[in-house]
Parts: C-alpha cells; sequence; structure tokens
C-alpha cells in the first residue's frame, strides 16, 4: 500500500509547489501592472573624467592659483554662497550617491561619441520561469535606430529551453543516416549463396564489375538484389522523421536560444538584488547632429507565451557637443594669373584613298570622326568666354612611298581637310546669324549675333611619315615578338626615311606592320588658338576663392577629420587646428594655436587643449579669460567634458543664476 501512495503523494506535492509558484508569478505580474512594483529604468550612472592625471582618484586638489591679465594671482577653491552673508565660503567636496538627471552632455571626438547609460532591473520584477527582454530605441535627427536588445533569462525558464533541446536531440537521434543500415545483410549473403554463387563470390573480389555486366551474367540487377532484403517500412518511416525535422523544433524548442544580435543574455539564479547593465553605444556622427535621445521597452515571456509589454521609460537625453562649432567659415581666396591667349588640340583619323586627297565622309570612319571635330568647333564659335583666333591643321602620311611624295600628298590632304572645315565655320556661323535675326543698335547699325569667321584663320600643314608615332606603335605592340622588335629598332637608326623603310621591307613583320600600324599614322590633328573676350592685356591677376581648403572646411564641418586634415595640413591655420583637435592629435593643434592671438575662441580651445594634456592650473585660466571676454562660454562650458570637470571640480561660474541645456 505504501508503494502505490508514495508517488502520488510525491505528486500531490509538485502540484501544490507549482501552483503556489504560478501564483506568485501573477502577483508579481499584477503589482507591476499597477505601479506597485517599479519597473526597470534608464540610468546615466556616474561619468568619469577622462583626464589621466585625475581620473578614478577619491580626493582630488580642490584649490588652485591661476594668473589675471594683469599678472594678478587669483585663488580658486571649491566653494557655495553663504545664504546671509552672500559670500563664496569654502565646502566640502561630496560625491552624489545616485544620479537622477534625465540628461547628459557629451562631446564628439574623432567623429563618434560613446551613449553611456545603465539599464537597471529592480529584484522584484524577475521570476525564475521568466525572460525579460528590454529594447533600447535610439532617436537622432529623424532617425530611429533599435539597438540591440538586453536579455535577463530566469533559471528555471533556461532549464525549459534546454529540456526542449533535449527532446529535439533525441528525435534526431532516431534518423539514420546510412542508407545500409535498412538492409537485411545476412538474409542477402544466404540467398545469393544458395541461389546466385557468382556473385556471392564477389564478397571476397575486389574485381570490377559494372552494373551492366552484373545483370547479363545473373538475371538479375545488384539495385533490385539489395531492395529485396531492405527494410522498405523501417526505410520509409526513416524517411517521414527526416521530412518533419522542423516541425518538430517547433514543437519541442518552443523558445529557442538566440545568441545573434543581442547585446546580452545572462541567466539569473535568483532575484536578490537588483540587476544593472552598463550600456555604451558608439554612434557614428553626423553635421547637425545635437542630440541623441535614448528610451527603454521590453517585454516578459514565459517560453513561447508573452506576459506583459513594458512600458516605454522616459528618455534620457544626451547633448553632443563637437569641436566643430568653433569652425571658422570665412572664405579663403587665393592669387589667380588669368592668361589672355589660351588653346587647345585634338586628332582625329580621316581615312583617304590610296595617292588621293580628297575629304569622303562616306569612307571607313571618317563619318564619325567628321562629326566630332565639327562638334568641338561649333562649341568653340559659341563660347562665350573664348574667341577663337586660328586653328593649325597638320595632317600624317604613312611611310610607305617615296618621302617627298609623301609630304606632297600630306600637305594636300591637309588642305583639304582645312577647306573642308572652313566651309562647315562659314555655313554654321551664318546659322547663327539666321537664327539671331536682324538686331540694331541705338544709332540704327546691324548688329551680328555671330563674330565674322573671315577673320579665323585654317592653316594647313604637314608631316611627310609620322616615324614617331610608328616608333612608339612598335614598342606597345603585343604581337611582334622581341626578335623583329630588335630588327625594327636597329633599321630605324637609318638617317634617310626612303633607305630606312626599304630596309624594313625585308623583314617578315614588314606586313604586318602596313596593314594594322600604318593605318594608325594617317591622322590629322588640330590645333586651336583662342583669346578671352574683351580682355585686352596679356595676363590679369585676379582672387578666387581657394577651392582645395573651402573643400577641407567642408569636410571639418561633416567631421570628416582625415579628410579635412589631408586638405588643411599644408595652411596650418586655425582651422587645421581645429581638425587636429578632432582627431585628439592636441600637441599639433597647441602648436598652431598657441601662436594666435589670445582671442576668446583662442583661449578656450586652449582651454580644452591643457585639460586634455592634464595641466589643470593654465586650463582654468584660460578658461576664464575666455568667459570673460565672452560671455556664452560660461554656459558653453558645460558641454564639454575636458571644460565640465573643471566647473565642478572647483565650482567655477557658481554666482551665475542662469544655466541652459544647450548651447
Amino acid at each position: 500500500m505504501d508503494k502505490i501512495l508514495k508517488p502520488t503523494y510525491f505528486i500531490s506535492a509538485l502540484s501544490l509547489i507549482l501552483f503556489l509558484h504560478a501564483c506568485s508569478a501573477q502577483k508579481k505580474l499584477d503589482r507591476l501592472r499597477t505601479g506597485e512594483t517599479p519597473s526597470a529604468q534608464l540610468s546615466l550612472g556616474r561619468q568619469e573624467s577622462f583626464i589621466p592625471q585625475i581620473k578614478n582618484e577619491k580626493v582630488s586638489r580642490d584649490t588652485l592659483k591661476i594668473k589675471d591679465e594683469d599678472g594678478t594671482e587669483i585663488l580658486i577653491m571649491k566653494a557655495i554662497k553663504d545664504e546671509e552673508t552672500g559670500e563664496m565660503v569654502a565646502a566640502d567636496v561630496l560625491d552624489a550617491a545616485m544620479v537622477t538627471a534625465r540628461f547628459r552632455n557629451i562631446a564628439e571626438r574623432k567623429g563618434k561619441v560613446d551613449l553611456a547609460f545603465q539599464v537597471i532591473v529592480p529584484a522584484s520584477m524577475r521570476d525564475s520561469r521568466w525572460q525579460l527582454r528590454f529594447y533600447p530605441d535610439m532617436y537622432v535627427l529623424e532617425d530611429s535606430i533599435r539597438l540591440e536588445p538586453v536579455v535577463i533569462t530566469g533559471q528555471a525558464y533556461r532549464k525549459a529551453q534546454l529540456k526542449g533541446y533535449e527532446h529535439y536531440d533525441k528525435f534526431l537521434s532516431r534518423i539514420i543516416h546510412d542508407t545500409t543500415a535498412f538492409i537485411n545483410v545476412r538474409q542477402l549473403e544466404i540467398f545469393l549463396k544458395r541461389n546466385i554463387p557468382q556473385v556471392y563470390a564477389f564478397k571476397t573480389d575486389s574485381t570490377y564489375v559494372s552494373e551492366e555486366e552484373f545483370l547479363s551474367a545473373y538475371g538479375v540487377s545488384e539495385r533490385q538484389a539489395i531492395d529485396h532484403y531492405t527494410n522498405k517500412f523501417a526505410k520509409n518511416m526513416n524517411e517521414r522523421r527526416k521530412a518533419r525535422k522542423d516541425k518538430m523544433y517547433r514543437k519541442y524548442v518552443k523558445a529557442p536560444i538566440v545568441t545573434e544580435g543581442i547585446r546580452l543574455d545572462t541567466v539569473m539564479v535568483n532575484s536578490e538584488g537588483d540587476f544593472i547593465y552598463n550600456y555604451v553605444q558608439t554612434l557614428n556622427t553626423r553635421p547637425k547632429l545635437r542630440r541623441a535621445d535614448i528610451v527603454l521597452s521590453g517585454e516578459i515571456y514565459e517560453q513561447e507565451k508573452k506576459l506583459y509589454t513594458i512600458p516605454r521609460s522616459e528618455p534620457l537625453t544626451f547633448y553632443i557637443s563637437s569641436i566643430v562649432a568653433f569652425v571658422d567659415n570665412t572664405e579663403r581666396y587665393l592669387t589667380k594669373v588669368v592668361e589672355r591667349r589660351a588653346s587647345a588640340n585634338t586628332e582625329c583619323r580621316i581615312d583617304f584613298e590610296v595617292g588621293k586627297a580628297e575629304v569622303r565622309p562616306e569612307l571607313g570612319e571618317n563619318a564619325a570622326s567628321i562629326s566630332r571635330i565639327e562638334k568641338t568647333l561649333a562649341s568653340l564659335l559659341e563660347n562665350e568666354t573664348f574667341d577663337l583666333d586660328s586653328v593649325v591643321v597638320s595632317a600624317t602620311a604613312s611611310p610607305e612611298g617615296s618621302y617627298s611624295f609623301n609630304g606632297r600628298l600630306a600637305q594636300k590632304r591637309s588642305e583639304a581637310v582645312s577647306g573642308y572645315f572652313g566651309r562647315y565655320m562659314t555655313h554654321y556661323a551664318d546659322s547663327l546669324v539666321d537664327a539671331a535675326g536682324i538686331s540694331m543698335d541705338i544709332e540704327g547699325n546691324d548688329m551680328q549675333y555671330a563674330r565674322s569667321v573671315s577673320l579665323i584663320k585654317l592653316t594647313p600643314r604637314c608631316i611627310p611619315e609620322n616615324w614617331d608615332d610608328l616608333h612608339m606603335l612598335v614598342e606597345k605592340d603585343v604581337v611582334m615578338n622581341v626578335d623583329q622588335k630588335d630588327d625594327f629598332f636597329r633599321h630605324f637608326k637609318t638617317k634617310d626615311p626612303d633607305s630606312r623603310e626599304a630596309k624594313m621591307r625585308s623583314g617578315d613583320y614588314y606586313k604586318y606592320m602596313k596593314e594594322s600600324l600604318y593605318p594608325q599614322l594617317r591622322t590629322v590633328k588640330f590645333n586651336f588658338y583662342l583669346h578671352r573676350k574683351g580682355m585686352v592685356k596679356d595676363t590679369v591677376h585676379t582672387t578666387v576663392i581657394d577651392s582645395t581648403y573651402m573643400r577641407g572646411v567642408q569636410a571639418l564641418r561633416d567631421m570628416d577629420y582625415e579628410a579635412a586634415l589631408a586638405l588643411l595640413r599644408p595652411y596650418e591655420d586655425y582651422n587645421t587646428a581645429v581638425a587636429y583637435m578632432g582627431m585628439e592629435r592636441n600637441r599639433n593643434a597647441m602648436r598652431i594655436i598657441s601662436k594666435m592671438e589670445r582671442t576668446p575662441e583662442i583661449n578656450y580651445l586652449l582651454a580644452i587643449l591643457y585639460s586634455r594634456e592634464g595641466d589643470l592650473d593654465k586650463a582654468v585660466e584660460c578658461y576664464m579669460k575666455a568667459c570673460r571676454q565672452n560671455h556664452s562660454y560660461v554656459y558653453r562650458g558645460n558641454l564639454d567634458p575636458e571644460i565640465s570637470v573643471l566647473i565642478k571640480m572647483y565650482g567655477l561660474n557658481q554666482e551665475e543664476d542662469e544655466y541652459i541645456d544647450e548651447y
């Protein structure tokens, strides 16, 4: 009787424990819904100073001496205003136990900022059977970005997850991957030994027999013999298990363990003490980015069931200060020498019939070449900056034939091309006049739209044989071998061009050179000579915006410090120093700024640099001077951590009643 009751008592006790635990979890949910139990929250945590000399020190110096402009020593101490007397009196330095502010001033450096905050989860909010999923959302400018979640998994929740994986693994273990496991090998061997002994002999024979030979010799294929002794039922069951893998995964693993895309997944063994996670999100800054907000939301799950949606928290706000606020946007100019005269050139290949000089647009690729030259001439005739003075047309011939004949032929071709495009220019200028119509000046004289083309001179010239280009083509050619090129270069040294070409005819490469390289030598080159409209002097000195410098300034405004430095480094000026500061190359920046006049901006930047280097006396001195020169730096100081740490350490500017969150 006892043996029968014991399991019953055990099951009853277990049911009671589960029931009580469920009641406890439900009460926690009810308290969360009614607000009796505090929900998870975001906190800024403690902000440490990054100054190497004072970082993490419990006791820091709270007094120092600085010099005023006239050399008078001033004592700076941590002090507060006495309410009765109104005087500033020394005070003990007390560290706050908890940070309650919802905003923080952070500095952009090297184009990045670190948003550091804490995710705090009270112990009363957790349960062993729950998984808490927290989603930080970041809001920057017009964008909303979900950051990596923080997951807190209860011990019982994780056990249930692992148990699901165990069940699934057991299912997978029942899947057989070796197909021979379904074959009754023993029965197959007995069958072969009794009925087909020749086949059974292959058991100890390594001779390869093809499927066709096996079938023709014994009347049964190897596949048929194996199928006959295969347990088809077991095989089909195994195939069905394979097909059900995904379905069984969903059945057993109701809440998969996710590792990708999660900032933290920690298993909480018990509920004692609040859970605090220090979250740091690095943000690439961009132009006009002045603030970023972080909001926390979340969900509570019990396996696959969502129990509760954690309401969105109040936002944490990060005000972002950047060194680019100090960029000098003044345009920089340089002196440029403008020449009255200018020139341009282009080449085209115009094919001629052998021994002839007539320009035929339908021949070869002439139509495309002629069209390109006509477009160039049209753009020069209509150019608003330059007037076209003259065009030199130079034609060349290939070396076959005598040098004197080639010279006469090249000259004729040059004259033909000059005449052809001269007629085109006249026709084009006339069309411009017709399109503009007839206009009269104040005295009634006709005004022409286009400049008289008759003043534009086309000068034909020739190069009888284009040996220089042939030499270059042979050097770059990939068809001729080394011996052929050496033979060409040896003959090329012959001074008389006719003798030179005659020697090359004996080479086995001449036919290839004549057919493939010679046609590339029959070119026409155009040199255009122009002058600036309305300009009388040969040269004029003028000022233009320094485009390189202004690109550097724009890169600096965009916080692309490396690109800015590449452009601004040669100038070694104020903006160069700002770019160095953005990259935290403090000594380079100090070298430039220390030589400049002590304006409010310079004093403030020096305060930042001295603070970075740990020279607090000079940092405070420069900051106080900047505040006296420009009162707005009193408020700006709270935005830069290098200065705000000094303000807090020495109680600077406490006489100010105003406070602004954003400069």
